[in-house]
């Protein structure tokens, strides 16, 4: 099935759909062994660091390799996508989706350049996210706010003719210093006027009772990132102190266990109608 087909089947049924980052063989089996076990579909993720990092077409060969392998059904895309260039690249190496992330760009700018990659994705039948509204990076302050507008959301949809759109209503990526408050009457009335997949960024760190709450209100694509670097490297960390094993191969897969049951319980949450 194509993801976007997925996307607006999962949105009516008021279910999620979990996006999760890989960065090596490690990270790629730990995600995909949680939803082979739960049997639910998953989206893989990649950003331009990490296709820098293992290169474009081992990228994609490992997670099309891992989808097959673990019996998973699921699709591979580019997270925040920061050029029409990066995304042609990602379309010519066989991606199922792209993000073209213009949201630090005046809004008709993110209009033109996310309305290039869907006429570019138009004939590869492949699924195109944008994201409108300030949803704080990494290394960026989570102080500034601003919000998705319901108006601008339709107006972008409607002249860009995007698939998806992520939307700035309380989330941040990275660690979040307190407990989000999810704008949830905004993301309704976001909701109610346009007809794209909405997509929440930054679900590390959100409670379960928000996640749930947000898909409950529109919300059908939730992306995980943060959270699984945290665990692996974290579990590394204690492994590898005091120890004196060189064998990557017994220490590894101790880690990768750890994602797995961190992407479970991800699954879980969001596969559970409110």
């Amino acid at each position: 099935m194509q993801l976007k087909n997925k996307l607006q089947e999962f949105t009516q049924q008021r279910r999620g759909l979990l996006a999760t980052n890989f960065y090596n063989v490690e990270t790629l089996h730990g995600v995909l062994k949680a939803a082979a076990a739960l049997q639910e579909p998953l989206i893989l993720q990649l950003t331009q660091s990490s296709i820098d990092y293992m290169g474009l077409e081992t990228a994609v060969a490992l997670g099309r390799t891992g989808l097959k392998e673990f019996g998973v059904e699921g699709w591979i895309h580019l997270d925040h996508g920061s050029s029409v260039e990066l995304a042609q690249a990602c379309l010519d190496a066989g991606f199922d989706s792209v993000m073209i992330d213009g949201s630090e760009l005046p809004f008709e700018e993110n209009v033109k350049i996310t309305k290039e990659v869907v006429r570019r994705a138009e004939s590869y039948k492949a699924h195109v996210e944008a994201e409108l509204g300030y949803v704080a990076k990494l290394g960026q302050s989570h102080e500034q706010q601003g919000f998705t507008q319901p108006q601008e959301a339709r107006r972008f949809v409607e002249e860009t003719g995007v698939d998806a759109l992520a939307v700035a209503v309380g989330t941040a990526h990275g660690f979040y210093k307190e407990e989000p408050k999810l704008q949830l009457d905004l993301l309704s009335e976001i909701a109610a006027v346009t007809p794209a997949t909405l997509v929440l960024h930054g679900g590390s760190g959100v409670p379960a009772a928000q996640l749930q709450e947000a898909i409950s209100r529109g919300i059908c694509k939730v992306n995980l990132a943060t959270e699984i670097k945290n665990i692996f490297m974290g579990t590394l960390q204690k492994l590898l102190r005091d120890n004196e094993e060189i064998d990557l191969r017994k220490v590894f897969p101790q880690a990768t266990s750890q994602i797995t049951e961190l992407v479970k319980g991800k699954l879980e949450i969001i596969k559970n109608n409110k």
